[in-house]
């Protein structure tokens, strides 16, 4: 497949590059930075600076790549938690993945998949399945990063007929590139099972949301164990 692939230097996006390039798809791999472009090409990829904000430099990008598949795989939170970062972040979930359904339905892409977080639901009694809502009444800073930057971007992607739109919704990250190196939170992940999900994702599943964390917490996993065949086992294979 043609896979665009947005946010490709990222924690998840990294692993996720290994595993398309390996598996011999074409990535056009995107980054906000010429550094980050020329890391990409390093990888063995092609690497392409873009603006997601830009919608017609944008939708440019992706006509010119005719992917099959678009990831997306963007985050802003290099500030951390602090209000502004939050902010940041959720702009981005909200105006780039606009831009970027946009783009896809320009471009006739077949299937988008999009990164989600799997603690946006709204307070009930554990554990969260996909069909349960979304806390779209939250305030404060979890207002900012749910109501305003997750539901958007969900929406975005998934209230569409004219590209098979996925959702994953990703526990708390861990493994490199993360926060932790080690698991944490209510949900967690690691980085590279994250990819996986993503992986399988281009061509598994009918359109929708999947939880994709460890077994045990605080979402039920079985949706995307039984129909994107994921495990959250999964690593990497490092060559000696």
């Amino acid at each position: 497949m043609n896979v665009f692939l947005a946010g490709a230097t990222g924690a998840i996006g990294r692993p996720l590059v290994s595993l398309l390039r390996d598996a011999s798809h074409c990535v056009i791999g995107t980054s906000r930075s010429a550094a980050g472009k020329a890391t990409l090409e390093g990888l063995g990829i092609q690497g392409m600076v873009v603006d997601v904000f830009d919608r017609e430099t944008l939708e440019h990008a992706v006509l010119e790549a005719k992917p099959d598949v678009i990831i997306h795989q963007l985050t802003d939170l290099s500030g951390g938690t602090d209000p502004q970062s939050l902010e940041r972040n959720a702009r981005l979930r909200r105006e780039g993945t606009a831009n970027l359904t946009h783009a896809a339905r320009a471009g006739r892409v077949k299937r988008l998949i999009a990164q989600s977080i799997a603690w946006a639901y709204a307070p009930k009694e554990l554990p969260y399945y996909e069909s349960d809502p979304l806390d779209e009444e939250a305030d404060g800073l979890r207002g900012i990063s749910v109501r305003d930057g997750v539901v958007p971007l969900e929406r975005s992607v998934l209230r569409q007929a004219e590209v098979e739109g996925v959702v994953l919704r990703y526990g708390q990250l861990y493994g490199p590139g993360a926060w932790s190196a080690n698991p944490t939170g209510s949900s967690p992940v690691h980085v590279e099972a994250a990819a996986y999900a993503a992986f399988l994702a281009l061509d598994r599943g009918a359109p929708g949301a999947y939880n994709i964390a460890e077994p045990g917490g605080a979402v039920a996993i079985t949706k995307a164990v039984e129909r994107l065949g994921w495990s959250a086992d999964f690593r990497l294979q490092r060559k000696e």
